[in-house]
Protein backbone atom coordinates (compact mmCIF):
# COMPACT_ATOMS: atom_id res chain seq x y z
CA UNK A 1 0.00 0.00 0.00
CA UNK A 2 1.37 3.34 -1.14
CA UNK A 3 0.36 6.66 1.02
CA UNK A 4 -1.47 8.32 -1.35
CA UNK A 5 -5.64 8.59 -1.50
CA UNK A 6 -6.40 9.07 -5.72
CA UNK A 7 -8.59 10.64 -8.13
CA UNK A 8 -10.73 8.87 -10.93
CA UNK A 9 -10.95 9.73 -13.77
CA UNK A 10 -14.93 9.63 -14.54
CA UNK A 11 -18.05 7.52 -13.45
CA UNK A 12 -16.72 3.83 -13.68
CA UNK A 13 -13.21 2.65 -14.01
CA UNK A 14 -11.64 2.39 -17.12
CA UNK A 15 -8.67 -0.85 -17.69
CA UNK A 16 -5.99 1.23 -17.63
CA UNK A 17 -7.04 2.92 -14.26
CA UNK A 18 -7.89 -0.45 -12.86
CA UNK A 19 -4.47 -2.14 -13.67
CA UNK A 20 -2.70 0.86 -12.22
CA UNK A 21 -4.50 0.72 -8.93
CA UNK A 22 -4.55 -2.48 -8.68
CA UNK A 23 -0.39 -2.25 -8.77
CA UNK A 24 -0.01 0.90 -7.01
CA UNK A 25 -2.39 -0.28 -3.83
CA UNK A 26 -3.61 3.30 -3.05
CA UNK A 27 -4.35 3.87 0.47
CA UNK A 28 -7.62 4.82 -0.51
CA UNK A 29 -9.63 7.12 -3.07
CA UNK A 30 -11.06 10.58 -3.40
CA UNK A 31 -14.68 11.08 -5.43
CA UNK A 32 -15.58 14.38 -7.49
CA UNK A 33 -18.77 15.46 -9.01
CA UNK A 34 -17.03 13.88 -12.55
CA UNK A 35 -17.16 10.70 -10.80
CA UNK A 36 -21.20 10.49 -9.48
CA UNK A 37 -24.04 10.20 -11.51
CA UNK A 38 -27.04 8.51 -9.75
CA UNK A 39 -26.77 6.18 -6.94
CA UNK A 40 -26.70 2.75 -8.34
CA UNK A 41 -23.59 3.79 -10.51
CA UNK A 42 -21.75 5.78 -7.31
CA UNK A 43 -22.33 2.23 -5.48
CA UNK A 44 -21.73 0.22 -8.18
CA UNK A 45 -17.87 2.55 -8.20
CA UNK A 46 -17.76 2.25 -4.70
CA UNK A 47 -18.28 -1.17 -4.81
CA UNK A 48 -15.61 -1.87 -7.34
CA UNK A 49 -12.67 0.04 -5.59
CA UNK A 50 -13.58 -1.70 -2.70
CA UNK A 51 -13.69 -5.24 -4.45
CA UNK A 52 -10.25 -4.53 -6.38
CA UNK A 53 -8.25 -3.36 -3.29
CA UNK A 54 -9.82 -5.99 -1.24
CA UNK A 55 -10.41 -4.05 1.75
CA UNK A 56 -14.07 -3.12 3.92
CA UNK A 57 -12.76 -0.65 5.43
CA UNK A 58 -11.00 1.33 2.30
CA UNK A 59 -11.18 5.12 2.96
CA UNK A 60 -13.40 6.62 0.13
CA UNK A 61 -13.61 10.36 0.11
CA UNK A 62 -15.20 12.85 -0.70
CA UNK A 63 -15.76 17.13 -0.26
CA UNK A 64 -19.49 16.73 0.94
CA UNK A 65 -19.79 20.56 2.61
CA UNK A 66 -22.90 22.03 1.35
CA UNK A 67 -23.09 25.40 -0.49
CA UNK A 68 -20.57 25.78 -3.02
CA UNK A 69 -18.42 22.81 -2.48
CA UNK A 70 -21.13 19.74 -2.55
CA UNK A 71 -19.69 16.86 -5.18
CA UNK A 72 -22.95 15.11 -4.84
CA UNK A 73 -25.30 17.58 -6.00
CA UNK A 74 -28.81 18.41 -7.52
CA UNK A 75 -30.91 17.14 -9.08
CA UNK A 76 -29.70 14.34 -7.81
CA UNK A 77 -28.85 14.71 -4.53
CA UNK A 78 -30.51 17.40 -2.68
CA UNK A 79 -28.99 21.13 -1.84
CA UNK A 80 -27.42 21.38 1.76
CA UNK A 81 -26.54 24.63 3.52
CA UNK A 82 -23.40 26.05 3.33
CA UNK A 83 -21.61 26.69 6.94
CA UNK A 84 -22.86 30.13 7.46
CA UNK A 85 -26.51 29.73 8.64
CA UNK A 86 -24.97 27.70 11.19
CA UNK A 87 -22.89 30.33 12.82
CA UNK A 88 -25.66 33.04 12.22
CA UNK A 89 -27.96 30.63 14.63
CA UNK A 90 -24.81 30.48 16.78
CA UNK A 91 -24.93 34.13 17.84
CA UNK A 92 -28.34 34.03 18.51
CA UNK A 93 -28.87 30.49 20.04
CA UNK A 94 -26.10 28.29 20.47
CA UNK A 95 -27.41 25.21 21.74
CA UNK A 96 -29.99 25.05 19.20
CA UNK A 97 -26.86 25.51 16.34
CA UNK A 98 -24.94 23.17 17.39
CA UNK A 99 -27.89 20.54 17.42
CA UNK A 100 -28.34 21.82 13.88
CA UNK A 101 -24.86 21.05 13.06
CA UNK A 102 -25.02 17.68 14.07
CA UNK A 103 -28.07 16.97 12.48
CA UNK A 104 -27.04 18.37 9.38
CA UNK A 105 -23.95 16.29 9.52
CA UNK A 106 -25.96 13.01 10.61
CA UNK A 107 -27.77 13.77 7.47
CA UNK A 108 -25.06 13.74 5.32
CA UNK A 109 -23.75 10.78 6.30
CA UNK A 110 -26.56 9.25 5.54
CA UNK A 111 -26.60 10.16 2.30
CA UNK A 112 -22.89 9.08 1.75
CA UNK A 113 -23.20 5.49 3.23
CA UNK A 114 -26.43 5.02 0.89
CA UNK A 115 -23.64 4.54 -1.70
CA UNK A 116 -20.30 3.11 0.04
CA UNK A 117 -18.84 6.22 0.90
CA UNK A 118 -17.00 6.81 4.42
CA UNK A 119 -14.55 9.73 4.86
CA UNK A 120 -16.26 13.42 4.31
CA UNK A 121 -13.54 16.12 4.27
CA UNK A 122 -15.55 18.30 7.02
CA UNK A 123 -15.69 20.36 9.00
CA UNK A 124 -13.98 23.44 8.05
CA UNK A 125 -12.19 24.68 11.54
CA UNK A 126 -10.76 27.97 9.14
CA UNK A 127 -11.16 31.01 11.30
CA UNK A 128 -13.41 33.66 9.04
CA UNK A 129 -11.24 36.56 8.12
CA UNK A 130 -13.54 39.51 6.10
CA UNK A 131 -10.30 41.09 5.02
CA UNK A 132 -9.03 37.72 3.50
CA UNK A 133 -9.92 35.66 0.43
CA UNK A 134 -13.69 34.51 -0.33
CA UNK A 135 -11.94 31.02 -1.27
CA UNK A 136 -13.33 30.47 2.75
CA UNK A 137 -16.03 32.65 3.40
CA UNK A 138 -18.92 31.19 3.98
CA UNK A 139 -17.76 27.48 4.00
CA UNK A 140 -16.46 29.05 7.77
CA UNK A 141 -18.24 28.26 10.71
CA UNK A 142 -17.71 31.31 12.27
CA UNK A 143 -15.22 34.62 13.02
CA UNK A 144 -14.67 33.60 16.89
CA UNK A 145 -12.43 30.37 16.93
CA UNK A 146 -14.25 29.12 20.27
CA UNK A 147 -17.39 29.09 18.25
CA UNK A 148 -15.72 27.15 15.38
CA UNK A 149 -14.26 24.47 17.95
CA UNK A 150 -18.03 24.20 19.28
CA UNK A 151 -19.36 24.13 15.69
CA UNK A 152 -16.87 21.20 14.73
CA UNK A 153 -17.02 18.97 17.02
CA UNK A 154 -21.07 18.71 16.30
CA UNK A 155 -20.39 17.98 13.02
CA UNK A 156 -17.70 15.58 13.63
CA UNK A 157 -19.70 13.89 16.26
CA UNK A 158 -22.46 13.48 13.76
CA UNK A 159 -20.89 12.55 10.90
CA UNK A 160 -19.19 9.60 13.13
CA UNK A 161 -22.84 9.21 14.58
CA UNK A 162 -24.15 8.04 10.87
CA UNK A 163 -20.19 5.58 10.06
CA UNK A 164 -18.26 8.56 7.92
CA UNK A 165 -14.89 9.70 9.37
CA UNK A 166 -14.48 13.36 9.32
CA UNK A 167 -11.43 15.34 8.18
CA UNK A 168 -10.74 18.75 9.93
CA UNK A 169 -9.17 21.13 7.34
CA UNK A 170 -7.27 22.95 6.77
CA UNK A 171 -4.40 22.27 9.68
CA UNK A 172 -3.41 24.94 11.12
CA UNK A 173 -5.92 26.99 9.52
CA UNK A 174 -6.00 28.74 5.89
CA UNK A 175 -8.76 31.78 7.22
CA UNK A 176 -6.39 34.71 7.05
CA UNK A 177 -4.92 33.79 3.14
CA UNK A 178 -4.92 36.74 0.70
CA UNK A 179 -5.11 34.39 -2.28
CA UNK A 180 -6.99 30.76 -3.60
CA UNK A 181 -4.08 28.23 -2.79
CA UNK A 182 -6.14 26.49 -6.12
CA UNK A 183 -4.56 29.06 -8.07
CA UNK A 184 -1.39 30.54 -6.31
CA UNK A 185 0.44 30.30 -3.04
CA UNK A 186 -0.99 31.87 -0.17
CA UNK A 187 1.71 34.02 1.95
CA UNK A 188 0.47 34.94 5.73
CA UNK A 189 2.77 37.44 7.34
CA UNK A 190 0.53 37.29 10.89
CA UNK A 191 2.77 36.71 14.18
CA UNK A 192 3.14 33.82 16.06
CA UNK A 193 1.05 35.46 18.21
CA UNK A 194 -1.91 35.97 16.04
CA UNK A 195 -1.63 32.89 14.78
CA UNK A 196 -2.05 31.45 18.19
CA UNK A 197 -5.98 32.18 16.76
CA UNK A 198 -6.65 29.99 14.10
CA UNK A 199 -4.86 27.25 15.69
CA UNK A 200 -7.07 27.48 18.48
CA UNK A 201 -10.21 25.01 17.05
CA UNK A 202 -7.58 22.81 15.89
CA UNK A 203 -6.28 22.22 19.02
CA UNK A 204 -9.51 22.06 20.24
CA UNK A 205 -10.10 19.34 18.46
CA UNK A 206 -7.07 18.29 17.77
CA UNK A 207 -8.76 14.35 18.99
CA UNK A 208 -10.15 14.20 15.37
CA UNK A 209 -9.68 10.93 13.33
CA UNK A 210 -8.28 12.85 10.33
CA UNK A 211 -6.87 16.32 9.01
CA UNK A 212 -6.24 18.40 5.36
CA UNK A 213 -3.05 20.93 5.79
CA UNK A 214 -3.22 23.98 4.50
CA UNK A 215 -1.18 24.94 1.30
CA UNK A 216 0.17 27.88 2.79
CA UNK A 217 2.90 29.65 3.69
CA UNK A 218 3.07 31.00 7.45
CA UNK A 219 6.17 33.17 7.88
CA UNK A 220 6.12 32.98 11.32
CA UNK A 221 6.65 29.63 11.52
CA UNK A 222 8.42 28.91 7.93
CA UNK A 223 9.35 31.22 5.57
CA UNK A 224 10.11 29.17 2.70
CA UNK A 225 7.46 26.06 2.49
CA UNK A 226 4.13 25.60 2.75
CA UNK A 227 2.70 24.14 5.83
CA UNK A 228 1.88 20.98 3.60
CA UNK A 229 5.52 20.31 2.74
CA UNK A 230 7.08 21.55 5.86
CA UNK A 231 8.57 19.97 8.50
CA UNK A 232 8.70 22.76 10.85
CA UNK A 233 4.81 23.31 10.84
CA UNK A 234 3.84 19.48 10.97
CA UNK A 235 6.45 18.64 13.16
CA UNK A 236 6.34 21.30 15.48
CA UNK A 237 2.74 23.13 15.45
CA UNK A 238 0.53 20.39 13.91
CA UNK A 239 1.74 17.56 15.76
CA UNK A 240 3.42 19.88 18.47
CA UNK A 241 1.82 22.45 19.51
CA UNK A 242 -2.15 21.49 18.25
CA UNK A 243 -1.19 17.95 19.45
CA UNK A 244 -2.92 16.08 16.64
CA UNK A 245 -1.80 12.87 16.32
CA UNK A 246 -4.30 11.86 13.58
CA UNK A 247 -3.87 10.39 10.25
CA UNK A 248 -2.92 13.93 8.29
CA UNK A 249 -3.04 14.21 4.30
CA UNK A 250 -2.14 17.00 2.05
CA UNK A 251 -4.40 19.30 0.27
CA UNK A 252 -4.56 18.48 -3.21
CA UNK A 253 -1.06 17.81 -4.85
CA UNK A 254 -2.62 19.57 -8.05
CA UNK A 255 -3.37 23.23 -6.73
CA UNK A 256 -1.23 25.67 -8.20
CA UNK A 257 -0.13 26.98 -4.85
CA UNK A 258 2.53 24.05 -5.39
CA UNK A 259 5.21 23.34 -7.94
CA UNK A 260 7.72 20.96 -9.69
CA UNK A 261 6.52 17.79 -10.65
CA UNK A 262 3.70 15.61 -9.25
CA UNK A 263 6.53 12.95 -7.69
CA UNK A 264 8.42 15.67 -5.90
CA UNK A 265 5.46 16.89 -4.67
CA UNK A 266 4.00 14.00 -3.29
CA UNK A 267 7.89 13.27 -1.69
CA UNK A 268 7.93 16.57 -0.56
CA UNK A 269 4.79 16.16 1.81
CA UNK A 270 6.24 12.65 2.57
CA UNK A 271 9.24 13.46 3.51
CA UNK A 272 7.63 16.87 6.05
CA UNK A 273 5.78 14.15 7.85
CA UNK A 274 2.42 13.96 6.22
CA UNK A 275 0.87 10.82 6.13
CA UNK A 276 -0.94 10.47 3.12
CA UNK A 277 -0.37 12.81 -0.42
CA UNK A 278 -3.96 13.58 -2.33
CA UNK A 279 -4.28 13.59 -5.78
CA UNK A 280 -7.41 14.23 -7.15
CA UNK A 281 -7.43 14.91 -10.32
CA UNK A 282 -7.78 11.64 -11.84
CA UNK A 283 -4.94 11.61 -14.39
CA UNK A 284 -3.52 8.89 -15.32
CA UNK A 285 -0.03 10.13 -15.47
CA UNK A 286 -0.08 12.22 -13.12
CA UNK A 287 -0.73 9.64 -10.60
CA UNK A 288 1.75 7.00 -12.11
CA UNK A 289 4.39 10.13 -10.79
CA UNK A 290 2.95 10.19 -7.58
CA UNK A 291 2.95 6.42 -7.04
CA UNK A 292 6.56 6.35 -8.18
CA UNK A 293 8.02 8.52 -5.92
CA UNK A 294 6.52 7.06 -2.66
CA UNK A 295 7.58 4.08 -1.14
CA UNK A 296 4.79 1.77 0.99
CA UNK A 297 3.15 3.71 3.86
CA UNK A 298 4.90 3.70 7.33
CA UNK A 299 3.91 1.76 10.03
CA UNK A 300 2.74 5.12 12.34
CA UNK A 301 0.59 6.86 9.18
CA UNK A 302 -0.94 2.74 8.55
CA UNK A 303 -1.78 2.89 12.44
CA UNK A 304 -3.28 6.45 12.15
CA UNK A 305 -5.27 5.00 9.14
CA UNK A 306 -6.38 1.82 10.64
CA UNK A 307 -7.13 3.55 13.82
CA UNK A 308 -9.59 6.71 12.14
CA UNK A 309 -11.73 3.64 10.05
CA UNK A 310 -12.27 1.99 13.20
CA UNK A 311 -13.81 4.83 14.39
CA UNK A 312 -17.25 4.39 12.56
CA UNK A 313 -17.34 0.24 12.69
CA UNK A 314 -20.95 -0.50 13.65
CA UNK A 315 -22.03 2.83 13.13
CA UNK A 316 -25.41 4.02 11.09
CA UNK A 317 -27.76 6.54 10.81
CA UNK A 318 -30.75 5.64 13.19
CA UNK A 319 -33.42 8.01 11.12
CA UNK A 320 -34.04 9.16 7.50
CA UNK A 321 -32.53 11.51 5.71
CA UNK A 322 -35.69 13.32 5.25
CA UNK A 323 -36.07 13.20 9.19
CA UNK A 324 -32.83 14.63 9.84
CA UNK A 325 -33.30 17.26 7.39
CA UNK A 326 -37.12 18.30 9.20
CA UNK A 327 -35.22 18.72 12.50
CA UNK A 328 -32.50 20.28 11.04
CA UNK A 329 -34.66 22.92 9.17
CA UNK A 330 -36.36 24.15 12.10
CA UNK A 331 -33.73 25.00 14.16
CA UNK A 332 -32.31 26.85 11.46
CA UNK A 333 -35.44 28.88 10.69
CA UNK A 334 -35.02 30.14 14.36
CA UNK A 335 -32.02 32.22 12.86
Amino acid sequence: MIPAFLGLAGPVLGEAERSFFRSADPAGYILFKRNCVDRAQLRALTDTLRSLAGRDDLPILIDQEGGRVQRMAPPIWPRLPAAEPFARLYEKAPISAMEAARLNALAIASMLREVGINVDCLPLLDVRRPDADAIIGDRALGADPMQVASLGRLVLDGLREGGVVGVVKHIPGHGRAMADSHKTLPVVTASDAELADDIRPFERLNDAPMAMTAHVVFTAWDADRPASQSPIVIGDIIRGRIGFDGLLMSDDLGMHALSGDFGARAANAIAAGTDIALHCSGDLAEMEAVAGALGPIGEAARARLDRAMATIVGAAPADSFEDLVAKRDALLALA
